[in-house]
């Protein structure tokens, strides 16, 4: 992270016998509070004025940390939108006598701006500088996309699961009632807690909410567990100096080598006159590691009938999520197999995936320009596995009907000739789209080749961002790969459109192509870039004539 970003804050923490817990190892709550003081900060430091926790996604603990190492965490604001921000923090340790560093987890908090009482704090707009600050800002607007969906997908997943969970059968492990593992906790909200306008700190309540927790997890399984991952969560509402927090846990299930535990927090004033307000509630994961660091085999736990069981369900239905978010989404690029087999469940990750993978190769900072014939110029990027390719060109149409013409894939033959049909399989939301394509393309076997493509599209977030549409290959039982066609794939590959002025647009193609794509075209890349050159004229001229029946399809609207 170069040091000209005005929102970066650093701050290095050495691990004393008072931050650990009973291992002498950092406990997770601590690292809470500090992980959340200097988002806070750095948030602070763009809006200029106060600033609350509003969320914080998924974090995943990589390691545990000791006694006398050093914690060091970076936190800078990788977007701003309207009166809330997004702030990447990375947090890794140093062992002081060995120099090794090592990193522990990321994060990405969500932190709004707090004006006088009853006003709207409008944040300004972030310039991100370098290659890794404009994926970040590009792709915020995914994540903030996201995490608007989160709940939603877990509802959608709870309608489709069968509506009894099975109960799990392990051989000869202990059962216990979720019941025994409830814990209930008071803490009283004092000045120290709370930021200088009296609002408790989102880092203390995470860290008291990681204490009850940590205490339910063990009375499963009557050791000391270790904090794994906590889901993302939003805080629904503000506490302050004076308030008593209640913090309730309890295991919700435990599989065979995790269990998750719930927590949730509410408020209630000295009076408690008024009914308690509820805070936030978080899913946390624990382990029990033995003594080569590996997780022991849990006890299984019995939920009590009702709610239990509805927790039980829930919490089976979050491992599924975690793992496909983890699996889709924390995945460098280069590792991602190239079709993923796309179900109900994962389908808010692909989609982020699919549209996050383009949105990076968009901000790359190394393209060259290969070629330029009259109005298209054709750039290419070379990484260590991948050639990429950018074609661009200004049309004559305004950008929000050159994305509503590009994004529809049944009509790309009409100005692709490597497209002979697309025929839409499953219209997902209005977002996203799954197609099998057909390619008049022939394969080194002679037989045509056919995809399986999801096609993501977004309007922008904000002044300045493209319209977007992305491709990528997914495997769907309905369309297995037949002996009639190669199953052909793409890794990353669309559109983003720039509004230019009202009527003029920057349309811009781009393809990653994996090596196996490479072995079809030609090594001449000038015969490829007239082909691209002649495939993308015949592009804008689809565009063209197509945009006065859009105006006049409108105009009878």
């Amino acid at each position: 992270m170069g040091g000209h970003n005005p929102t970066e804050v650093q701050m290095s923490q050495l691990v004393l016998p008072c931050h650990s817990n009973q291992h002498g190892e950092l406990s997770a709550g601590q690292l809470l509070k500090w992980i959340d003081t200097a988002a806070c900060l750095s948030a602070e430091r763009h809006a200029g004025c106060p600033c609350v926790t509003a969320s914080m996604d998924d974090i995943y603990f990589e390691h545990t940390i000791s006694v006398g190492q050093v914690v060091n965490i970076k936190a800078k604001v990788n977007r701003a939108f309207n009166s809330s921000m997004e702030v990447g923090i990375q947090v890794s340790y140093e062992d002081l006598c060995s120099g090794k560093h090592c990193s522990i987890c990321k994060a990405y908090a969500t932190f709004v701006a707090q004006g006088p009482p009853g006003t709207k704090v409008k944040l300004k707009p972030l310039t991100p500088q370098t290659e890794e600050e404009k994926i970040e800002h590009s792709i915020a607007a995914e994540r903030r996309r996201m995490r608007l969906v989160h709940k939603d997908t877990l509802k959608d997943l709870l309608t489709r699961s069968t509506s009894n969970a099975e109960m799990e059968t392990r051989d000869g492990s202990v059962v216990v009632p979720a019941e025994k593992t409830r814990v209930e906790s008071v803490e009283l909200v004092l000045p120290p807690h709370a930021n200088h306008q009296g609002n408790t700190f989102g880092g203390q309540i995470m860290a008291w909410m990681e204490n009850v927790a940590t205490i339910a997890a063990s009375r499963l399984c009557h050791a000391h567990p270790t904090l794994r991952a906590i889901e993302m969560f939003h805080f629904r509402g503000p506490s302050q100096v004076g308030d008593r927090l209640v913090l309730k846990a309890i295991v919700n299930n435990a599989f065979k080598n995790s269990m998750e535990v719930g927590v949730c927090t509410e408020a209630y004033d000295q009076e408690m006159s008024v009914s308690r307000r509820h805070i936030n509630s978080a899913f946390m994961t624990f382990v029990v590691l033995d003594e080569e660091g590996q997780p022991r085999t849990l006890p299984m736990v019995v939920p009590q009938p009702g709610d239990g069981e509805r927790r039980y369900r829930e919490a089976s239905a979050r491992k599924k999520i975690r793992l496909d978010r983890k699996y889709v989404v924390s995945c460098k690029q280069t590792e991602v197999p190239l079709s993923v087999p796309w179900d109900q469940s994962n389908k808010v990750y692909l989609s982020y995936n699919n549209v996050s993978a383009l949105k990076t190769l968009v901000a790359k900072a190394n393209w060259v320009l290969a070629r330029e014939k009259e109005k298209v110029q054709i750039y290419t990027l070379e990484e260590d596995k991948f050639l990429s390719f950018r074609i661009e060109m200004l049309v004559h149409i305004s950008a929000s009907q050159a994305f509503s013409l590009l994004s529809d894939l049944r009509r790309r033959h009409e100005w692709d000739s490597h497209y002979e049909s697309a025929e839409l399989v499953q219209q997902v939301d209005e977002d996203d789209a799954i197609y099998h394509v057909l390619s008049q393309t022939l394969s080194r076997e002679n037989k045509p080749q056919d995809f399986v493509i999801l096609a993501s599209r977004r309007k922008p977030c904000s002044r300045g961002d493209p319209y977007v549409v992305a491709f990528r290959s997914v495997t769907l039982p309905t369309h297995p790969a037949s002996s009639t066609y190669t199953r052909g794939e793409t890794l990353c590959s669309g559109f983003c459109v720039w509004p230019e002025s009202e009527e003029m647009s920057k349309v811009a193609y781009y393809n990653q192509a994996t090596p196996g794509y490479l072995n079809y075209v030609t090594t001449n890349v000038v015969g490829l870039s007239s082909n691209f050159c002649a495939t993308f004229e015949a592009c804008e001229k689809f565009l063209l004539k197509n945009k006065d029946d859009l105006i006049a399809r409108l105009q009878q609207l």
